[in-house]
C-alpha cells in the first residue's frame, strides 16, 4: 500500500495559495484535493476538483464542500476580482496527481508532462505500469526496438498528468457507476457552479520550457 499522499502538480502561485486554503477544509470533510485551476473562462473561474477515499465525488459531496468552503474563501479573499466557483469531481479522463492515482489506474493510457527533461524528453504517453512511494512507471508504445519501453519517472518532477479517454477507461467508468448508483462519473459534468462576488487575476500558470 502506498503511504505517500502528497500532490504533485504544476500550479501558479495564486493556485497554490488557494489550494492551501481549500485543502484543510476538504480534508475535514473526508475529501482529498485533486486540483485547483484558475482560468479566464466566464471572466474568471476558480475550479476546485476533489474526491473521496474511493475516488468518487457526487453532487451531494460538491454541495457539502461548497457549504463549508464558501465562507472560508470569503474570509481569506485570495482572488481580488469577481469569479465563478466551480466544484467538481475529477471526471473520467482525470488528472493524476498522487502516487496512488498511478497505482489505481495501472493498465490505462495516460499523458504525462515533467517539469524537467529526463532521457531527452519531458512528455510521455503510454500505458501506466504502476507506482511506488517516489516513482511511477509508464510503457511507451513508440519505444525504439531493442530498448526498454517502460520508463520509471520521479514523482517529484511531475508537472501535469491525466488519463486519456479510451474505450477501456469508459468501460471502467460504467462499471464504477453500476457499482455506485449515486456516483455518476460517466458524466464529466458532475459539478456545482456558483457565482461569486469576490475574486483576482490568476497568476500566469508556469509556462512550458
Amino acid at each position: 500500500m502506498i503511504s505517500n499522499t502528497k500532490r504533485y502538480i504544476r500550479e501558479s502561485a495564486l493556485e497554490a495559495r488557494v489550494a492551501a486554503i481549500v485543502e484543510p477544509v476538504a480534508e475535514s470533510l473526508g475529501y482529498d484535493l485533486v486540483r485547483v485551476r484558475i482560468s479566464n473562462d466566464n471572466g474568471c473561474t476558480l475550479q476546485i476538483m476533489c474526491e473521496d477515499d474511493n475516488g468518487h465525488f457526487a453532487i451531494t459531496d460538491c454541495e457539502k464542500l461548497h457549504h463549508d468552503l464558501n465562507p472560508v474563501l470569503d474570509l481569506e479573499d485570495p482572488i481580488d476580482r469577481e469569479y465563478h466557483l466551480e466544484i467538481s469531481s475529477p471526471g473520467v479522463d482525470r488528472p493524476l496527481v498522487r502516487a496512488r492515482d498511478f497505482a489505481a489506474w495501472a493498465g490505462h493510457e495516460a499523458k504525462v508532462e515533467l517539469a524537467e527533461m529526463i532521457e531527452g524528453r519531458k512528455r510521455f504517453r503510454g500505458d501506466i505500469v504502476g507506482a511506488d512511494e517516489d516513482t511511477f512507471s509508464i510503457r511507451l508504445p513508440d519505444a525504439p526496438a531493442g530498448t526498454d519501453p517502460v520508463h520509471v519517472l520521479p514523482l517529484a518532477l511531475l508537472a501535469d498528468a491525466k488519463l486519456l479517454m479510451t474505450d477501456k477507461l469508459l468501460d471502467a467508468a460504467r462499471k464504477a457507476q453500476a457499482e455506485n448508483p449515486d456516483y455518476d462519473e460517466a458524466d464529466e459534468d458532475v459539478e456545482t457552479i456558483i457565482d461569486e462576488t469576490d475574486g483576482a487575476d490568476a497568476d500566469e500558470r508556469t509556462q512550458e520550457n
